[in-house]
């Protein structure tokens, strides 16, 4: 006679109920473990590429803004001035506040393919995944007329003010988080000019590029 046929009848209900809190027990941590798996399989993933032929070839202004997430502020400005008493300012200020979003698992930018072969000018580029990002790029440019080699440099004048305020990340994604950014080595082949590059994976982060220039006119 085994020692569980000689227990009451209440202990062997007893027993029965145990187990199955015990059964209950291991079903809803795997449904736990399902759910986390799951979960991370449809995670918030942000990416932006430019890839191909993209802008190969092309010449003069370029401006490019690309994101791909939420409340992320991006701009790209140029002024030109041309004269014998030229002046140029520019001025750009990005901020946010009380804003909520949630983080990416998986973000990345990347240039690639052939994008900007052989192109030429002034390219200024904003790529952003992910959440809550700024960037920024200004160009200040100026040119006294032709001809008129007497203009003082005192005469002349440029300038950039330009800032961005990021927004705190309220959820940051943790070690689990994926983040890259690339510029692979056939993109931007035989590009001549200026270039102008922000790339942003991930969130709650700021970058520009700034760049004044005067030119008084040469010999």
């Amino acid at each position: 006679m085994s020692a569980r046929a000689g227990l009451a009848p209440w202990d062997r209900r007893l027993l029965l109920f145990l187990a199955a809190i015990a059964c209950a027990a291991a079903l809803a941590s795997g449904r736990a473990r399902a759910g986390d798996d799951y979960a991370e399989m449809i995670g918030y993933l942000a990416q932006t590429r430019i890839d191909d032929r993209v802008l190969a070839g092309s010449s003069g202004a370029i401006a490019v803004n690309m994101a791909a997430g939420d409340l992320n502020q991006q701009s790209n400005l140029r002024a030109l001035a041309v004269g014998d008493f030229a002046s140029v300012q520019v001025g750009v200020r990005q901020a946010r506040s009380d804003d909520v979003y949630d983080t990416p698992l998986a973000a990345s930018a990347t240039i690639g393919g052939s994008a900007l072969a052989g192109a030429s000018g002034i390219a200024s580029i904003n790529q952003a995944s992910g959440s809550g990002n700024a960037e920024y790029n200004a160009v200040a440019l100026l040119l006294a007329q032709q001809g008129i080699r007497e203009t003082p440099d005192s005469l002349l004048s440029s300038s950039v003010s330009a800032s961005a305020e990021r927004q705190p990340a309220p959820d940051p994604a943790g070690r689990t988080a994926s983040r890259n950014v690339a510029v692979e080595a056939t993109a931007l082949r035989g590009f001549e000019g200026v270039l102008q590059l922000n790339q942003i994976a991930g969130s709650a982060n700021e970058t520009g590029n700034v760049l004044t220039l005067s030119l008084p006119p040469g010999p």
